[in-house]
């Protein structure tokens, strides 16, 4: 079987650097017996965006790959909105720029992360156990100006992807290397400043790459942000396309003071501002440095890709959701640690052969993370100072998952892709503050997946997916014992593993020349929802719940510069073992709709109008109490004369007043008379705004 003709059909299988060397590097694979003798017939191929031509190089509908094209031009106002590339996701905030953003997706509110996963060179995002919510994602850390290329999927039906993926997974490859240096610097509105200098060298026989990032913000809140945000990046590659290495270390440290949502009674009594804040001393800090390192190798027979990594982070967070409701004297502040130590890695081989005259892929991996967290703990706090310990414990939580997978193209338009994961999770929890919480436990679940790809008949391919997959729960919450709060009161635990199942049918259609349609019906079980619990500002697991929906995506390049998009996604959300007036999904979000329109002139003039838009949603179980809806218009526009560049962006343009998030549960305020509620308090919709219309000016120079 030739080379190309195979890398042709399985392009968007490749991970991480054999999807970098393949859609970016100038260089063509060589026969593994004569490395001077290249394959001149492969070419290469560039990722502009969603418009880059897939077909027969996914495995559903719901997965892509997009480049750096496809964002370059794009306003945003926080690096979470990255994932927004992904059709159907939204990102959102309600505590400050420092902290992880709130996501949905396929009727998900996934909080900082929970069931979606995300890593950055190999390296992932996740944390597990972690002292704000299980599986927390910070997309903080990346510099979007350095990220080449970013792989997404949705639904547990890739081998590959573990723990927090069952609802989808986006991971991000920084580039290689810059053809210039970059310096840029921003200023905006509420005292919003931001620099980037990036730049490359040759060195030996690799190219050396270093960035770093600054940003300060004060915010339009009445309390100011005082946002301090530094980032570094620095990585080493070499890269021979078939074969090469990389080592890539990055540092992030930020520190911000943060305005929280806040009960609609305290706006309407006219008492604060929507801009306001209950608690002015909220907000926290982060520090993470990561180190990895990764090496393939690939032939015509196969692929070998190893890698490894360590990280260590440090989370800080003052929080108060529930204002005075438990502490009418010294309020309900908490204070939220997390404090760990990441080591992990992964080695991978796929072999190419040939069975009965069928060509075949088969894949085996191994994965292997250990978080050593000596500090995750939640304290009674006021003004940031402790004044008792609710919880503090050392938990150290082991994790091995193997993968297999076998594909084979079973006719010239047939291909069938088997696979099965297996996962091993062991957890030892040490609880200082309450030793009878201590414990070690383990668990392990094993994941069958399917995919049926069929055609392209008039440019359209046909897909039908099945799979189980899992996430992990806190590891605390599997060993608990006894409520924290009232050590008299039994706690129920929780399995370690949770396991989710979902199925998916769709289609992909390039028939219309530079138009990309998908189209995905899905269904996701869960074994255990995790839902956000406001009065400890964390996760918790709640019963069995099933999503279902319908998924449309569209990307049309009319003209060379002239890119439209327009993204729709409904879904219904429900607990299965709820009485059918009491199975409402809270913060679950039936519909998504997103849509742009880019252009890139041959003058250098260059624009980009965006639309998001997420529909009301339940904030109870019994749907009594919805959300309303949120709609947000971003423009940026430009003009690029040579190596210079300036731009221009307005931020939510009509200035919308609709909610970033919007949550209700029982909280009193300072000085309100004991409520009717079961802890003397009020149930209340509880909000955080969109930020105001804000303007703000770019200016780059490439060198």
């Amino acid at each position: 079987m030739k080379l190309h003709h195979f890398l042709h059909q399985h392009k968007a299988s490749l991970t991480a650097y054999s999807l970098v060397s393949l859609f970016t590097s100038a260089s063509v694979f060589a026969h593994p017996q004569d490395e001077s003798n290249a394959v001149s017939e492969l070419g290469v191929m560039e990722v502009t965006g969603r418009a880059s031509d897939l077909l027969g190089q996914t495995d559903s509908a719901s997965a892509g790959v997009i480049g750096q094209a496809e964002f370059e031009f794009r306003p945003i106002s926080r690096p979470g909105e990255l994932v927004e590339v992904v059709p159907g996701m939204m990102a959102t905030q309600h505590s400050g720029s420092g902290k992880a953003n709130q996501y949905f997706l396929r009727g998900f509110n996934l909080d900082h992360g929970t069931d979606f996963s995300g890593m950055v060179d190999g390296v992932p995002l996740n944390l597990p156990s972690h002292g704000h919510g299980q599986g927390y994602l910070d997309l903080n850390s990346i510099i979007p100006e350095l990220v080449d290329i970013v792989e997404y999927g949705k639904g547990p039906y890739h081998a590959e992807m573990g723990d927090f993926s069952s609802a989808g997974y986006v991971r991000f490859h920084t580039k290689h290397k810059m053809d210039k240096g970059l310096i840029k610097f921003g200023y905006g509105e509420n005292d919003y400043y931001r620099g980037v200098l990036a730049n490359s060298h040759e060195l030996g026989k690799g190219d050396l790459l270093y960035g770093a990032e600054v940003n300060f913000y004060e915010g339009p809140w009445v309390k100011e942000e005082s946002l301090n945000k530094f980032n570094g990046l620095l990585r080493y590659t070499v890269d021979e396309g078939y074969k090469g290495y990389a080592i890539i270390g990055t540092a992030y440290k930020s520190n911000w003071d943060s305005t929280e949502q806040i009960p609609d009674r305290a706006v309407k009594s006219g008492d604060y501002s929507e801009l306001g804040t209950i608690d002015p001393t909220a907000g926290g800090d982060m520090e993470r440095y990561s180190l990895a390192g990764n090496w393939w190798r690939q032939s015509e027979y196969g692929e070998t890709e190893l890698s490894a990594y360590a990280v260590y982070s440090d989370f800080n967070l003052y929080s108060n959701f529930t204002y005075f409701l438990n502490d009418q004297v010294n309020g309900d502040q908490i204070t939220q640690r997390d404090r760990r130590y990441i080591f992990g890695g992964e080695g991978k081989h796929t072999k190419y052969d040939d069975w009965f005259g069928f060509d075949v892929k088969n894949v085996v991996g191994l994965q292997i993370r250990h978080d050593y967290i000596p500090n995750v703990a939640l304290y009674k706090s006021r003004e940031r100072e402790i004044l008792s310990t609710v919880t503090e414990h050392e938990v150290s939580q082991t994790s091995i998952g193997i993968y297999l997978e076998n594909e084979v193209q079973w006719a010239e338009k047939f291909k069938s892709i088997l696979g099965l994961r297996g996962d091993f999770y062991e957890y030892d929890v040490d609880s200082r503050s309450n030793p009878i919480n201590s414990g070690q436990t383990d668990d392990a679940q094993f994941s069958p997946k399917l995919s049926l790809i069929a055609g392209p008949w008039y440019d359209t391919e046909y897909y039908f997916n099945v799979g189980y997959g899992f996430h992990s729960n806190d590891a605390r919450g599997s060993t608990i014992q006894r409520d924290p709060n009232d050590l008299t009161k039994a706690a129920d635990q929780v399995d370690p593993l949770a396991s989710t199942r979902g199925a998916e049918i769709g289609l992909r259609n390039q028939y219309l020349p530079g138009l990309v349609t998908t189209v995905s019906l899905w269904w996701l079980e869960l074994d255990s929802e995790l839902v956000f619990v406001g009065d400890g500002g964390s996760t918790e697991a709640s019963g069995k719940s099933q999503r279902y929906g319908i998924e449309i995506a569209n990307y049309y390049k009319p003209l060379d510069w002239l890119t439209l998009d327009f993204d729709v996604a409904l879904s219904q959300s429900e607990y299965t073992e709820a009485s059918s007036n009491e199975n409402d999904v809270p913060n679950s979000v039936g519909r998504t709709i997103s849509a742009g329109a880019t252009i890139d002139l041959p003058n250098g003039i260059f624009g980009s109008l965006r639309a998001r838009h997420f529909g009301d949603m339940p904030l109870t179980e019994d749907g009594s109490v919805y959300a309303d809806s949120t709609t947000v218009v971003n423009l940026g526009t430009g003009y690029r004369y040579k190596d210079y560049r300036v731009e221009l962006n307005v931020l939510n343009l009509f200035d919308s007043g609709d909610t970033d998030i919007a949550y209700y549960y029982e909280s009193r305020l300072a000085g309100e008379p004991i409520g009717p509620e079961a802890n003397g308090g009020y149930n209340d919709k509880i909000s955080h705004p969109v930020e105001p219309r804000t303007i703000r000016v770019q200016m780059s120079v490439s060198f």
